[in-house]
């Protein structure tokens, strides 16, 4: 019997609801059913047979730098393989996120699909793609770099199966998602006044059964203390910045954990401190940037309260203890902000990625994290955040890697997430 038999009678099968009223086993079903669908089944093929186009892909996007605010010649390139992969409304827009504009065959609904096109990692660093058995080890390789592929690859299936979707998609590789790009890209996608979005799947993360549904929030501060500086010998009883820095860091990490050790986990980092010109100088200057993170936005705003306490105690000590000279200065600079965002599974493109996920047999995990989905969901919009799929490690750091071990099951469902929140207008018989 012909694959468009048993698709049919799948179908057949299926509960009447329709999929914006479907939850929990009906859910489960229409996910079955479509994933089964003769066309559909096409271009989930398809995946496979792009394997080697996609490896090809992956090894030349890791290879062209993309630190924040340093993306456009990478976005260049992706542009141009959006338009190879059958795109012809593909736009570059005022922050340098890249637009694809696929029309749905309705269009009242625009559903995104996206991916970040930065890494952590600054212009200079050797971004090279070594090979270790089955691994293949870069800086940003699977972070975010397999999301684009990821992203390409779903693309390319839905043009050659001529999966048609209701509403319309964009395919978006969006910039400012790492470090102090403070998610400028999705910002800027869901600004006031901006064209409506009515839900967003974003590809990021490792294994492929892991589904973020909730936004882990963070406020990101530099703090930099100033005075007169001078001879470390001569000028000694001056106010020294560093000493304040180093007074404010023990205050905080002292008081901190009244907020971390309970409740919604609650973190705080210093991550990276500077000033000063010689081992034998009063620093002039002394800075620290500090990052601080909650599923809470409440939990949040108290530790970010314990440090601007800190911060000021500090200041007031150093001061105090002065034998000459002027008062130190402290300027607390905020650098970041992404607004914690409480997940609901029960929300419908949060059942249907997780029916998606149950359609290839694996149990979904849900889970919290720093991502671009914290944005929408913080506004009341749909969004989660999908596996790239294969295996991968140490994300951040020189040795990061990523294996291709059934990373087309990754792609897969991503896709089929695509195709039951956007809707698939020529799927039905």
């Amino acid at each position: 019997m012909t694959l468009g038999f048993w698709s049919a009678l799948t179908l057949l099968l299926v509960p009447l609801v329709s999929v914006a009223d479907a939850t929990g086993n009906d859910m489960n079903q229409l996910a079955k059913a479509l994933k089964s669908h003769e066309r559909v089944h096409a271009a989930m093929a398809h995946v496979l047979a792009l394997e080697p186009q996609s490896r090809s892909d992956l090894i030349e996007l890791t290879e062209i730098p993309a630190p924040p605010f340093q993306e456009q010649v990478r976005g260049e390139r992706f542009k141009e393989m959006l338009i190879a992969s059958g795109l012809t409304d593909v736009v570059v827009d005022e922050v340098g996120n890249v637009i694809g504009r696929r029309a749905g065959q309705k269009g009242k609904r625009t559903v995104v699909l996206s991916a970040h096109l930065d890494t952590v990692f600054p212009a200079d660093t050797d971004v090279t793609v070594r090979f270790d058995g089955d691994r293949m080890l870069a800086p940003g390789i699977g972070d975010n770099t397999r999301g684009l592929v990821t992203l390409l690859a779903v693309l390319r299936a839905m043009k050659h199966a001529d999966v048609q979707t209701d509403a319309d998609v964009w395919f978006v590789g969006n910039v400012g998602e790492e470090g102090l790009g403070d998610l400028r890209g999705v910002k800027h996608l869901f600004r006031q006044g901006a064209d409506k979005i009515d839900s967003l799947i974003a590809i990021d993360g490792g294994r492929s059964n892991r589904i973020v549904f909730g936004g882990v929030g963070s406020h990101r501060y530099r703090v930099t203390y100033r005075g007169p500086g001078g001879h470390s010998w001569g000028a000694f009883g001056l106010v020294n910045p560093h000493h304040a820095l180093g007074r404010a860091i023990a205050i905080f990490d002292a008081n901190a954990p009244r907020i971390t050790k309970e409740g919604e986990k609650t973190s705080y980092n210093i991550g990276r401190i500077g000033g000063g010109t010689s081992i034998n100088s009063i620093p002039f200057e002394s800075w620290a940037e500090i990052d601080m993170r909650s599923g809470d936005q409440t939990k949040l705003d108290q530790i970010d309260a314990v440090l601007q306490a800190s911060v000021q105690q500090a200041l007031r000590e150093e001061n105090q203890g002065r034998t000459s000279g002027p008062k130190l200065s402290v300027e607390v600079e905020r650098v970041g902000t992404r607004p914690a965002a409480q997940g609901n599974a029960d929300t419908p493109l949060v059942q249907r990625s997780m029916a998606a996920t149950r359609a290839f047999n694996i149990e979904p995990e849900l889970a919290i994290s720093s991502t671009d989905a914290n944005l929408p969901i913080s506004k009341g919009i749909p969004a989660v955040t999908m596996s790239r799929g294969g295996r991968g490690d140490n994300a951040h750091s020189p040795d990061e890697w990523w294996s291709n071990d059934e990373g087309h099951i990754g792609i897969q469902i991503t896709l089929l997430t695509l195709l039951l929140e956007a809707g698939c207008s020529n799927c039905t018989n």
